[in-house]
């Protein structure tokens, strides 16, 4: 029995994924096919290219890829793409000139893997002249013949037909397909829809593939719809409307729904309109190129379909118009922490952030389960003005926590490291001064303006580096240490803590920078680039090798976020007299740590050795760096509190007692070690 619309059964529709394969790249799609398993699918349409068949290796292909497909996946075919040597014109989106040749390449791929599919889908797109050249057939009469034939064969050799989807969704172009007396042979209507990436004008998406439905019931045909390809294109950083649209196509009144793609297209490649002629074509997938999990991955793998449509419901929709203080990158570390605080304290706290980071969405969770209504989220880019000036209208203060976080992640793509550390900070600035009232911004910078110091002479005492000169060895370093930016990274922080303090001087934006040693403490998901204390004890609970970049004696100071959060309310507080100045931010002296002595705690605290690899040094990677806190500590009578011992084993524990890292992923404990460990400086 043919199923009912979700609309008329009250059911969900399934989600299944669409996928493009490049012939002859089994690595790739051996990737994408676990990935997707990863995720639970488990419908795939995919494409088979009539033309890439009768190339070089295209029989032997398709011989392995589609038995391979259908060990894992419910299978939809769609066979498109003429021959250019079979067509009236040299293209893939030709009539053939002999048109039963269509249903004879049909014929032949059932005989030959019919047993892995119950569908085939005929051809992709007739009303997009990209995939079927109308000029040539203005009324669809060769398009209905061809595909008339192939459905009627393909229906005696067993199968059901699509009629391939129709983009845009056109209910007049389905008239026509019954006057030319196609739709007998057809068991469902295909559809296409990209809403928020390629719109068509008028109706809502759910009301054009209504509309269509209404064409099947008036005349009389039994047949579905199925939504064959849909997704938004993230083109504009906005990962969060990905996860919208995800949500909502699930109330559309189709039988199924197939999303495009697992992963975006790779920059090297053409798209149907050609080598990067439209952006939005690079940037459907919910991966980016080379394989790292977007929003909604991460969801969907971690909670499937029903967490993907919990979060479409995290946004604020109905702002309050009390006064609130705003945080950008307040999922982050450090931001969740902050508007927790600030939440505890009574004060109604607006988040600004992308939730790209991976976990950082976790926190939003808790953020959200802990304090409720007192906190907002609007999904924003810092590259997004428009969304960004909305959010901030009303803010009485700001703290400027989002960025791009990794020197080497910079190194890898410095346009996108400028355009949201550099850029981003200017349109929080131009946000902030255009309000009536101006709020004050509190701006998270690094110490990575300073450079290498490779002017700074070191020597090796106790198995880590320290300066020779006394005064930098006591205090570390200060703030009249000349400026060197080192890294894409070092140069768009020290160019956005620059414009903050220009701001303050000029524009009467009332602005304080942290130029910020290292940072850690709970809430934090470290990786090799950011956040190495949380790194380091992550892998090593989990029983995964650490690799020290260098030679492990690089010492830095250590700040526990408790008391940077201190250091920020102190000077928000204290703006007025702050306004235009610079503070280096750390553990200070009296919490250096190296990272083999951080190793030798770990030990302690696991009660076994982390195994560890060695690497090269990295670009800008400082041997030493403690922050001179002094001139803070002046201003405002702060200091630390957390000394780095009892802040690690704080870290510990609550990772410990955190889903970052589960138990069945720790490995189990033997007795305790007696290790020698580098006293703290």
């Amino acid at each position: 029995m043919t199923n009912r619309p979700s609309s008329e059964t009250g059911a969900r529709p399934g989600v299944g994924m669409l996928e493009w394969f490049q012939t002859g790249d089994r690595a790739t799609a051996e990737a994408l096919v676990a990935d997707l398993r990863r995720l639970g699918v488990e419908r795939l349409r995919f494409g088979v290219s009539w033309a890439d068949f009768f190339g070089d290796g295209g029989p032997d292909w398709y011989d392995w890829l589609i038995p391979e497909l259908a060990r894992h996946f419910d299978l939809l075919p769609c066979f498109s793409y003429t021959p250019p040597s079979l067509g009236e014109t040299p293209s893939t989106a030709s009539p053939p000139r002999d048109l039963r040749a269509y249903a004879d390449f049909i014929d032949q791929c059932i005989t030959r893997y019919g047993a892995h599919f119950e569908y085939v889908e005929l051809w992709n797109e007739p009303n997009n002249v990209l995939e079927w050249n109308y000029a040539l057939d203005s009324s669809w009469t060769k398009f209905c013949e061809m595909i008339g034939a192939a459905a009627n064969w393909a229906r005696q050799r067993g199968k059901k037909t699509v009629l391939g989807g129709v983009s845009p969704i056109d209910p007049n172009w389905v008239r026509v397909m019954f006057r030319n007396g196609l739709m007998p042979y057809i068991d469902v209507v295909g559809v296409h829809a990209f809403p928020g990436s390629y719109d068509v004008c008028g109706d809502s998406c759910h009301d054009q593939i209504q509309r269509v439905i209404d064409v099947l019931r008036e005349e009389g045909h039994p047949g579905e719809v199925w939504l064959t390809e849909t997704g938004y294109s993230t083109w504009r950083h906005d990962e969060f409307a990905q996860v919208d649209l995800a949500a909502g196509i699930q109330d559309l009144p189709v039988g199924r729904i197939y999303w495009l793609t697992l992963r975006d297209l790779a920059g090297d490649r053409p798209s149907m309109a050609g080598l990067h002629n439209d952006p939005r074509d690079y940037h459907f997938g919910i991966q980016d190129q080379h394989g790292r999990p977007k929003l909604l991955y991460r969801l969907w793998s971690d909670g499937g379909l029903d967490a993907v449509r919990a979060a479409a419901r995290w946004p604020t929709r109905a702002p309050s118009r009390e006064p609130f203080t705003l945080v950008t990158g307040g999922a982050g570390f450090v931001g969740s922490n902050l508007v927790s605080r600030l939440a505890r304290e009574g004060r109604r706290v607006r988040i600004v952030d992308n939730l790209a980071r991976p976990g950082v969405e976790k926190n939003l969770e808790w953020l959200r389960s802990q304090h409720g209504e007192a906190i907002e989220f609007v999904p924003c880019d810092l590259r997004d003005r428009h969304v960004l000036n909305h959010a901030v209208e009303g803010a009485t203060q700001i703290f400027h926590l989002a960025g791009q976080v990794a020197v080497t992640t910079s190194l890898e793509d410095p346009i996108s490291d400028f355009e949201i550390n550099l850029a981003g900070s200017v349109n929080v600035l131009e946000a902030a001064r255009r309000q009536k009232q101006v709020p004050g911004v509190v701006f998270a910078s690094t110490n990575k303006v300073y450079g290498g110091l490779e002017d700074v002479a070191l020597e090796v005492a106790d198995r880590r580096y320290q300066p020779v000169d006394p005064a930098y060895l006591h205090h570390g370093v200060g703030e009249h240490r000349p400026l060197d930016f080192h890294s894409p990274y070092g140069c768009s922080k020290g160019g956005a803590d620059q414009y903050i303090i220009d701001y303050a001087r000029c524009m009467g934006v009332p602005s304080v920078v942290f130029r910020m040693s290292c940072i850690y403490g709970p809430r934090q998901f470290g990786t090799e680039d950011q956040g190495w204390v949380a790194h380091f004890l992550i892998r090593a609970m989990r029983g995964e090798p650490i690799t020290l970049y260098g030679d492990g004696m690089q010492v830095r100071d250590i700040l526990h976020v408790d008391d940077l959060l201190d250091a920020y309310l102190l000077a928000e507080k204290n703006l007025a007299r702050f306004s235009g100045r610079v503070f280096n931010m750390g553990g200070g002296p009296a919490n250096t740590i190296s990272l083999l002595q951080l190793l030798d705690w770990i030990a302690e605290l696991e009660g076994r050795k982390p195994e560890v690899d060695f690497g090269g040094w990295r670009p800008g990677d400082q041997r030493y760096y403690v922050s001179d806190t002094r001139r803070f500590t002046e201003a405002s009578g702060w200091r630390a509190r957390i000394a780095a011992r009892d802040g690690v084993a704080d870290l510990h524990r609550w990772l410990r007692d955190s889903y970052v890292v589960p138990v069945a992923a720790r490995p189990a404990a033997p007795a305790p070690v007696e290790l020698a460990c580098a006293s703290n400086a």
